[in-house]
């Protein structure tokens, strides 16, 4: 390419950087603080649940009997799972729905006695995981993560191209170089930063949005037109992600059915051998779930890990508690396999505290690219402008950054609404504002159009 045409090229790829991170730096401070707290999620409830472990075992009663107190310390309150405890000495947890729409975590310990209760929407894990999500703004903010996660991707593409070597060597390319003042060092932090952890970032990213609204809507349909589906989609995303966890509906709702004849207690003690990964639970017969539809007359022993490829179903008959049905992650379609691999991923999951800390690292690192990159801009920025690069002069050399663009948006629909959004600002308003749009760094239109 002849340097007539890689100047605006550069130029252009630049100012579509520059635009894009300015926008998504506030959200990736953010997402990226309460993604790398939401990481240790198990650790998390743990620790909260530290008072419910390490409890004399002399006289405890069985799984029935603990089920029993909970409710009666709970009246009117409908029975949702028991979660086994992972070792005798550990309170079991029951999961119930109040009558007023709430839910509770009741722990009782090995003699049957009602120690604690907890509100899982009030749980730190929960309350990252809704800041994370939706800014503890709804909708609204569900949209808006979306459209960061859009432009982010548009941010790491073209700081990619930015940040290609063109013939120089590896300093400033692989490692910064601090020595040569504050503004080369900066300059590398950013661009190395960026290069290093621009692989992690993406595949986060990626990952992230089948629990997106509008991506994830389509991406529904898109399954289910291809035959893609097997099975109930067991994770949030899409236009009925608010549906997915109606706590009201789950804890109003009483199971269906006439009560089991089989115990609790003869479940639990086959589920024992099955060694489920831990949360493990049992739900009765007519036991609504978080995804899909309620339970059908039986029993099934399912887990609430994380690690999704982990997850599987047994059912049991509810009269005489043999094992009736089993289902596993190798029972999906290979889509819904990807997924589950991804969301594992994504939430530090997929092998332990390897993943946790690459989940760290790649937080980390987003911040630092975060923070860099506004360090640059205020000490680039002229006084009377938002210091935008300038804009390329001839658009017929830059049809690849187009096509580029073109792909970007039919595969991010947030990202195609936010582009004809941004399209008819400028052309219908901002270039008939001289001030602001040299303050943009938008060429103004010249009075003889107007």
């Amino acid at each position: 390419m002849t340097d007539s045409n890689r100047v605006p090229l550069y130029r252009t790829i630049w100012r579509w950087h520059f635009y894009a991170g300015l926008f998504v730096i506030p959200f990736a401070l953010i997402l990226s603080a309460t993604g790398a707290a939401f990481l240790f999620k198990p650790q998390l409830d743990r620790w909260e649940e530290r008072a419910w472990r390490g409890l004399p075992t002399a006289g405890a009663v069985d799984a029935d009997a603990q089920v029993a107190a909970a409710l009666a310390a709970n009246p009117g309150a409908s029975f949702h799972y028991y979660r086994i405890p992972e070792a005798p000495d550990d309170a079991a947890v029951v999961h119930i729905g109040l009558p007023g729409g709430a839910m509770r975590d009741i722990a009782v310990s090995p003699q049957g006695r009602v120690i604690g209760a907890a509100d899982p929407d009030q749980r730190i894990s929960a309350w990252l995981s809704r800041i994370h999500g939706t800014l503890l703004i709804g909708r609204a903010g569900r949209l808006l993560v979306e459209l960061a996660a859009s432009w982010a991707i548009v941010m790491i593409l073209t700081g990619l191209c930015l940040w290609w070597p063109r013939g120089r060597g590896a300093a400033g390319v692989v490692w910064p170089r601090l020595s040569l003042g504050r503004r080369t060092a900066l300059r590398d932090l950013h661009a190395v930063t960026g290069f290093w952890v621009s692989g992690l970032a993406l595949i986060l990213l990626f990952t992230a949005l089948p629990w997106t609204e509008v991506w994830a809507s389509g991406f529904r349909s898109v399954r289910a037109e291809m035959g893609w589906v097997s099975g109930v989609q067991d994770w949030k995303g899409g236009a009925d992600s608010h549906a997915a966890h109606d706590h009201h509906a789950m804890a109003a709702a009483q199971p269906a059915g006439p009560p089991p004849q089989a115990r609790l207690e003869y479940i639990v003690l086959r589920a024992r051998t099955e060694h489920m990964p831990a949360p493990a639970i049992i739900q009765p017969p007519g036991a609504l779930n978080a995804f899909g539809p309620p339970n059908g007359n039986m029993w099934t022993l399912t887990t609430l890990t994380q690690n999704r490829p982990q997850v599987r179903k047994v059912s049991y008959d509810p009269e005489t508690s043999l094992e009736i049905a089993r289902s596993g992650f190798a029972n999906k379609h290979v889509i819904d396999r990807a997924v589950g691999y991804g969301i594992a991923w994504h939430e530090g999951q997929l092998f332990g505290l390897a993943n946790q800390l690459i989940g760290v690292a790649t937080a980390l690192a987003l911040f630092t690219l975060a923070i860099s990159g506004f360090l640059m801009w205020r000490r680039r920025r002229p006084d009377d402008a938002l210091g935008a690069p300038p804009a390329a002069r001839d658009p017929a050399k830059l049809r690849g950054v187009a096509a580029l663009i073109l792909i970007l948006a039919a595969l991010l629909p947030m990202l195609a609404a936010s582009l004809i959004l941004l399209w008819i600002v400028e052309r219908l308003i901002i270039l008939r504002l001289p001030r602001i749009a040299r303050w943009l760094g938008v060429a103004a239109k010249a009075p003889a159009r107007l």
